[in-house]
């Protein structure tokens, strides 16, 4: 393992390895406008929601790398206390890139990348038409990190209004997460996207209390086959199954293992699909 400093590393180098590690991101696509009504739409992976009640969300448009320069989104939020989160999705993402070219300031990015104007309700600066969902906020704060090149300068802001596509809505009129597609910033020029068999489901323990991998029994928990994940699982059960249980499972599946080795592989492709408590089963029946 290497360790790099962030006193001894150029700047550069250790935002690389930053990007590179701490991914994917969130894109904030925000739009905002300047004390003249010129418009301006650019992306920032320094971004997340940090709070429901109220309703916050942080993004961090950073100085330039090179010069130091301040970002026009940033010049812009100072004038006009204001600005739209747009989420970007797979359809639009290479309009969404071509919109963080430096280009001068007062020219239309809505323009440059073909985007649509879409007027806001409570906010000046335009929603981008196309993403699927658009969240209208007024700037709380602005917070500066720093003076030098690659400083970032946290824009904290409100939540006023979100708008929501009903094409990426489900049943139950929640965001569907399939549907949405999402994508987000990796390091470099990666990219990731939110879709097909890159989406998967972890059960939450917010309500129920797991007994934890240290309760697993040494031979389950010293497997050669069963993952780290794995034994994540097998540690989110709540309670371990009763031996009248076990019995059970074990008159109606007549398999037999010769080795654990063998017995623990099919535990493995249990808990592959979330069979958590059919694959403790096996592992105690046998």
């Amino acid at each position: 393992m290497i360790t790099v400093s962030a006193k001894d590393t150029p700047q550069p180098q250790f935002h690389s390895y930053l990007l590179g590690a701490i991914g994917p991101r969130p894109i904030a696509f925000a739009s905002t406008i300047d004390k003249d009504g010129r418009p301006n739409l650019a992306p920032f992976s320094f971004f997340n929601v940090f709070s429901s009640n109220p309703p916050i969300a942080i993004f961090s448009p950073a100085r330039s790398g090179r010069d130091g320069t301040n970002k026009h989104t940033l010049e812009n939020v100072k004038e006009v206390p204001e600005v739209v989160l747009n989420i970007v999705n797979y359809d639009m993402v290479q309009q969404m890139s071509l919109a963080s070219s430096p280009y001068a300031k007062g020219v239309d990015e809505f323009e440059k990348a073909g985007f649509t104007k879409l007027a806001s309700q409570q906010v000046k600066p335009f929603r981008v038409a196309e993403a699927p969902v658009t969240m209208e906020c007024k700037v709380n704060q602005v917070i500066e990190l720093g003076q030098g090149g690659g400083a970032g300068n946290l824009v904290v802001c409100e939540v006023l209004l979100i708008h929501v596509k009903e094409e990426v809505l489900d049943e139950h009129g929640k965001i569907d997460q399939h549907k949405i597609d999402l994508v987000a910033r990796m390091g470099g020029n990666w990219y990731c996207r939110a879709h097909g068999d890159a989406l998967f489901e972890i059960a939450k323990p917010i309500t129920t209390l797991g007994i934890g991998v240290d309760a697993i029994p040494a031979e389950i928990k010293n497997s050669k086959v069963l993952s780290g994940n794995n034994l994540g699982q097998l540690g989110n059960i709540e309670h371990l199954p009763t031996q009248e249980e076990i019995n059970a499972y074990k008159a109606s599946n007549n398999k037999h293992f010769t080795t654990k080795d063998e017995l623990h592989q099919y535990a493995k492709t249990l808990l592959d699909v979330n069979k958590v408590g059919e694959a403790w089963k096996v592992l105690l029946g046998n």
